[in-house]
């Protein structure tokens, strides 16, 4: 936490900047703690790397809201200890035990009043890292672009490149701090888009394996949305309560504060999905109970604000459609969502267990869904599925299927009837389900199950029985498969700080190699990104 005094002039000059100190207000919390003059400890060993007011500079912001994934425990034994291959230091030769122990509950005390980041802030913050004009229009590598994996490391903050056919890394690079919501790539695959828990916002250039430009558009963000062309990019953030605009070179084009119509209620924007066939961007709001959607092409309908007079709906108050919030309004929150292929619907969750289907073309509820537990749509797949008691003549049926982070059970819903075809017995509460258009298997963890959270168990997409279980070491998990581009092969994550990337085949389901990674969380082919590929979450 306390940066030698040449550390922040080689950050400099690699393109790194401290955000303004008066970004946000003095954090407000207690100077003293079980008798420690926390706040002078704080300033002295820690702000210089996470800013006076704890929202981050070189290292991460230091507040409840985006310290939520990391206990305490492991916050105290990173203070004493600090984290390898990183420029977080041990302090547990300087610092006395109760020391530590009383800045790590400050920093997860809520700093009063709540930190502020402005439209001001979002512009001064931005970095550019490189010129564009001197970027190759080709790819620097032999690899095939379309076949490129990216593969998050969280163990020490750093993105891997893997060739899809070779299956071996060719470039590596340091990431901010804690990425989230997966990366976001624009139609070609040349750009792509990476968000992390402190609002910061990366343009990192696949063809050159360079970062272009970052920006930090919040203090604490959930996700990214990109359009195809790369020129609009949307963000998603619990605090502030907004959502933020900004063009290709991430410039602020502008941000939309997130308040219900009336503005009365001001909520969190649980996530922002890119909406290709309506040229729109989706926003899922955690708070109150409306969908946004906000077109990014000017050949769009303006947006009525109050009565509509005439049969012509032109008689009345209008705002323009362009970048503006279109709301659905419903009866519940949903904060979770899956689509169909043609996004003019949408299948909706709420944290309760709530569930809806969505028609974003009428705007409103067309039906219920008959979910459990508390599914996890966001990780939802679709494939073609044969009814084997309708006999020999019937026809394909479009089927989504979900996980469940609180019950054990993959639901598989037919996306006409919005019926429950089949629940299917998992070992436990999943996160990631994924499958490809190639390959008559999905894989499905249980990552939130203590007892089986090393289990991989793969589906029959046809019998939707579970034919075969992936058993890791116990006590670490084994997660989110991601396939190649033609999906002849599944990778795994051994998602430890000493893991590894488990290379399978996806026929035989037989290990084929592993490559050590650093907590590799997640990994993203180009292809099947971009291309929305059938057994890929949206």
């Amino acid at each position: 936490m306390k940066a030698l005094p040449s550390l922040a002039v080689v950050l400099v000059a690699l393109g790194f900047v401290l955000p303004a100190a008066s970004a946000a207000e003095p954090a407000g919390a207690p100077a003293l703690s079980a008798g420690v003059e926390v706040a002078k400890l704080y300033q002295q060993h820690c702000a210089a790397c996470h800013a006076p007011n704890r929202l981050g500079a070189m290292g991460p912001a230091l507040l409840p809201e985006n310290l939520s994934r990391l206990r305490k425990g492991e916050a105290l034994k990173v203070i004493a200890e600090g984290r390898t291959a990183t420029q977080m230091p041990g302090f547990g030769a300087q610092l006395a035990a109760h020391e530590i122990a009383a800045i790590t509950d400050w920093i997860y005390t809520p700093v009063v009043p709540e930190p502020r980041w402005t439209d001001a802030d979002i512009t001064a913050s931005r970095i550019q890292h490189v010129d564009p004009a001197s970027l190759s229009d080709k790819p620097v590598f032999e690899a095939d672009p379309m076949n490129l994996f990216l593969v998050v490391e969280a163990g020490d903050h750093h993105v891997s490149v893997l060739d899809g056919d070779k299956l071996e890394p060719i470039h590596r690079f340091q990431s901010r701090f804690a990425l989230h919501g997966g990366p976001k790539f624009a139609a070609d695959g040349r750009y792509v888009f990476f968000g992390s828990r402190d609002g910061w916002i990366t343009k990192f250039d696949l063809w050159n394996l360079k970062v272009v430009a970052e920006i930090r558009a919040g203090i604490n963000t959930r996700n990214v949305a990109a359009s195809p062309d790369g020129k609009h990019v949307a963000v998603a953030n619990y605090l502030p309560h907004n959502l933020v605009l900004l063009d290709g070179d991430l410039k602020l084009i502008k941000s939309i504060e997130a308040k219900d119509r009336d503005g009365k209620i001001s909520s969190r924007v649980s996530a922002v999905y890119d909406a290709t066939p309506r040229q729109s961007f989706i926003a899922a709001l955690k708070d109150v109970p409306e969908v946004w959607e906000i077109s990014y092409t000017k050949a769009v309908e303006d947006i009525p604000t109050g009565f509509i007079h005439d049969y012509t709906q032109r008689e009345g108050s209008f705002i323009p459609g362009y970048l503006n919030p279109r709301r659905t309004i419903l009866a519940e929150v949903l904060d979770d969502f899956f689509f169909t292929q043609d996004y003019s619907e949408l299948m909706g969750a709420s944290r309760e267990g709530v569930g809806q289907v969505v028609n974003l073309d009428v705007r409103k509820k067309i039906a219920n869904l008959p979910l459990d537990g508390m599914p996890h749509l966001g990780s939802g797949i679709t494939w073609e599925w044969v009814d084997p008691a309708a006999g020999p003549d019937a026809k394909p049926r479009t089927v989504m299927a979900s996980t469940n982070l609180k019950a054990g059970e993959v639901t598989v819903i037919d996306m006409k009837t919005w019926e429950v075809i089949k629940r299917i017995p998992t070992r436990g509460p999943g996160f990631f389900l994924r499958s490809h258009g190639n390959s008559r298997f999905a894989f499905v963890d249980s990552m939130m199950s203590p007892e089986a959270k090393h289990i991989l168990q793969v589906i029959d997409k046809q019998t939707l029985e579970v034919v075969r279980e992936i058993t890791g070491e116990p006590g670490k998990t084994l997660a989110h498969i991601e396939f190649t581009r033609d999906g002849r092969h599944a990778l795994a994550s051994l998602w430890e700080d000493d893991g590894a990337v488990i290379v399978l085949d996806a026929q035989t389901l037989e290990e084929v190699k592993r490559l050590p990674m650093r907590k590799p969380v997640g990994k993203y082919n180009v292809w099947n990104k971009i291309t929305r590929e059938e057994g890929t979450s949206h």
